[in-house]
């Protein structure tokens, strides 16, 4: 019996294993770049001394990187190939994990974000090359599995990531609490200083070693050869693409979705530290230390049920409709986050966990579905899609915004009460599940 020509890793009678494994460990090592930044948001406020909303200029930074370089990498891999978009963005990641060193040496709370930035920039590249050509890597009948499970890959890295910052940066910084930093500024400048240049040091750790990591996959998929006829398209417009892109209604609906999910995700991960602070700490009397580390762990928690959750929900693919079960996993989101507003005990911290797991199948189901019958307007597909992770960088600081104020309501703080953000984002993702075709 002959084999299928046709498959999750085969088109055309040609395998696609080998490239399918090398470009996803692109997917771990951006998911690592994500996750061991979320915590340290936190952290810089600390470091700092800036305000919450301050503080959020970190994810602004991570994700306008994303936004501005999203059709740029277009350009490039539909003049090029998807490999050199892959190793550019592999050299822009390494460039700007690397310029942590002297942004530590400025001590300048402007230049880490100028490294994120940069970072960025080449996640934008990795991610707007590596989605599609996973995407081509096979049948298009199976491309949202093949793209879900080379996704389930993205959350091993976000918990390496998460580990790394709990392990190795969280439990290494200046145990010196906020109140009393702040009293040093004006008291002690030079301890604080001090302080200060000791947890940048720690703090750039990871993403020097993450950099030296890049750089050794970099050199791997340059000496490897990958298959061209994976890049097939035409030589069409910038233009000409999105003019006919807007008038695709699923495509168009999936990139306002994915705006919004990338903001859901973005806020329930980075602002779970913050809600354990609320809850474990003003509420539950704990130091700032130990409250932080007991957020931690329910952190690390979230992205393992996330983790689990991906390749349980790309089994589920096999039975049900992509769209209905967006919808189903959106709406179990919104549940969750009922909780997270209205409990002030630990239920609330349980539900924020759980969201995780209804997250889990989201980004690379909207991707796929938005995707669905571009032919050969799916590297701008792709890249507009991309650049809808801006709701990352949008949508924290509206939430910020929202703690600032500490006003309460009905007994809910204004921790709690900003959960409302990511509610409202998973409102708009229900609705595309269910009109998804």
């Amino acid at each position: 019996m002959n084999k299928n020509p046709n498959g999750i890793l085969r088109k055309d009678g040609v395998s696609f294993l080998l490239p399918f494994c090398m470009i996803t460990c692109c997917f771990a090592l951006w998911g690592f770049a994500n996750d061991v930044t979320n915590p340290m948001v936190q952290s810089y406020s600390t470091i700092f001394q800036k305000s919450n909303l301050e503080g959020s200029l970190v994810q602004v930074a991570f994700y306008m990187g994303y936004f501005l370089m999203a059709f740029p990498a277009a350009m490039f891999i539909q003049r090029y190939s998807f490999k050199a978009g892959v190793l550019m963005g592999l050299t822009l990641y390494a460039i700007g994990a690397l310029a942590f060193l002297p942004a530590r040496w400025t001590g300048i709370y402007y230049t880490f974000l100028l490294a994120y930035f940069v970072m960025t920039c080449g996640l934008s590249f990795l991610e707007t090359s590596c989605n599609p050509y996973i995407y081509c890597m096979g049948s298009e009948d199976t491309a949202t599995q093949r793209l879900n499970f080379a996704q389930s890959f993205n959350p091993i890295g976000a918990v390496s990531g998460t580990i790394v910052a709990g392990l190795f940066v969280q439990t290494q910084l200046d145990p010196t609490d906020s109140p009393t930093r702040h009293q040093l500024l004006t008291e002690n400048p030079a301890l604080f200083e001090s302080i200060k240049d000791h947890d940048l040091g720690v703090l750039i750790q990871p993403y020097v070693y993450i950099g030296i990591v890049v750089l050794m996959l970099l050199v791997a998929i340059r000496l490897t050869r990958m298959p061209k006829a994976s890049d097939g398209g035409s030589n069409k417009s910038l233009f000409t693409a999105i003019r006919e892109l807007i008038h695709v209604k699923n495509y168009r609906e999936g990139v306002i979705a994915q705006f919004f999910y990338v903001g859901a995700q973005v806020t329930c991960w980075t602002y779970i530290m913050h809600y354990g602070h609320e809850l474990f700490c003003v509420r539950g009397g704990m130091t700032e230390r130990a409250a932080s580390t007991l957020s931690f762990r329910y952190y690390i928690g979230a992205l393992v049920l996330f983790t689990v959750g991906r390749f349980i929900c790309t089994w589920f693919l096999k039975f049900i409709k992509p769209g209905r079960l967006l919808a189903i996993l959106a709406v179990a989101a919104m549940f969750c986050l009922v909780g997270v507003v209205m409990f002030n005990d630990i239920k609330g911290m349980y539900c924020l966990v759980a969201v995780s797991g209804c997250m889990s199948l989201m980004f690379p189901t909207i991707y796929g579905i938005a995707l669905k019958g571009l032919g050969e307007n799916v590297k701008f597909g792709g890249a507009g899609l991309i650049m809808s992770i801006l709701g990352g960088s949008v949508l924290p600081p509206i939430q910020a915004s929202i703690m600032d104020t500490h006003a309460t309501m009905a007994g809910l703080s204004a921790v709690h009460l900003s959960f409302i953000v990511p509610f409202f984002c998973f409102l708009v993702v229900t609705a595309y599940g269910m009109r998804a075709k």
